[in-house]
């Protein structure tokens, strides 16, 4: 029985990761029949199959999953070998795998990401979105990005961005007629564009002025997931959306949207950038994380 390359084990390892044959070929840089024929050519040379599949479906067969078990530890000691090896070079190089929300990596594409692109030219970035929080270990990222409060207590944070706000907004059309809120129980009264969760909750919206805080749980006809979709509708007219500040910043200082209960929108902290204590940082982390330091020092003074 011949060996299985690399490129086969890896590949291996990223279709059960994202249990696509699709999301795997994206990852990997690879067309889907490459993928599939590399994933065949192993299974050949094992002879047992490492994955059930159907037309909607992939998951690791159980000699797939002993495979996997024995394999991963072994590549994540080939991948550390690799990149210890590249800091001997004058540049880092290689490929950086980060996981964040859209919105957030929003934020950092244009200061610190593009910036990195360019700083270091043999680098590339792999950003993967999730609107719920993952294992970045599990999934095979060198970092995330999230609100600091969703960082996982055992990992090691770096502040990405400055403090944040929270802006409540709605179209100036949307207020003819109405009286605007001046405190968050005032949202009662009003169309407002609900948010809801990964998990399928939906948030109430949360206020703070001088010590009281204040949970809103606003009704309204529509109910969304994406902030692009909230501030298109809310720019629409259709009722009052809750967004960030970011997202929201342009249209209001085009005047398109107008912000309500400002003093109650206090600042809380920003993004952080985090990865593992206890496992060997590349080389292209460390400079995307003195670049980060560099960037976000004099936007704090």
């Amino acid at each position: 029985m011949s060996k299985p390359g690399l490129v086969e084990l890896n590949a291996m390892v990223a279709v059960s990761t994202h249990r696509s044959f699709r999301r795997a070929a994206v990852e990997l840089g690879m067309s889907p029949s490459a993928l599939s024929h590399a994933i065949a050519t192993l299974e050949q040379r094992l002879g047992v199959k490492l994955f059930h599949r159907t037309t909607r479906s992939v998951s690791l067969s159980q000699a797939g999953e002993q495979f996997l078990a024995r394999v991963q530890p072994a590549l994540r000691d080939i991948s550390a070998a690799m990149d210890a090896v590249s800091e001997f070079r004058d540049a880092p190089a290689g490929t950086l795998r980060l996981n964040t929300s859209e919105g957030a990596a929003e934020m950092v594409l244009t200061p610190i990401i593009l910036q990195f692109l360019k700083r270091y030219p043999e680098m590339r970035v792999d950003i993967v979105t999730d609107r719920s929080l993952v294992d970045i270990v599990a999934g095979g990222f060198d970092a995330g990005i999230r609100l600091a409060e969703s960082v996982p207590q055992d990992m090691i944070a770096v502040a990405i961005t400055p403090p944040l706000r929270f802006a409540v907004v709605a179209a100036p059309a949307y207020f003819n007629n109405r009286t605007k809120p001046r405190v968050p129980a005032d949202l009662l009264a009003h169309d407002c564009i609900r948010v809801r969760f990964p998990s399928g909750a939906i948030y109430k919206w949360e206020f703070h002025k001088r010590g009281v805080e204040h949970a809103v749980d606003v009704s309204g006809a529509l109910t969304l997931d994406s902030h692009h979709l909230m501030l298109e509708a809310a720019l629409q007219g259709a009722g009052i959306a809750w967004s960030n500040e970011f997202a929201a910043a342009a249209h209001i200082a085009s005047g398109k949207l107008v912000r309500v209960l400002e003093d109650w929108t206090p600042e809380y902290p920003g993004l952080q950038l985090y990865y593992p204590a206890n496992r060997h940082m590349p080389a292209g982390l460390r400079a995307f994380i003195d670049l980060v330091r560099e960037v976000v020092a004099p936007a704090g003074k």
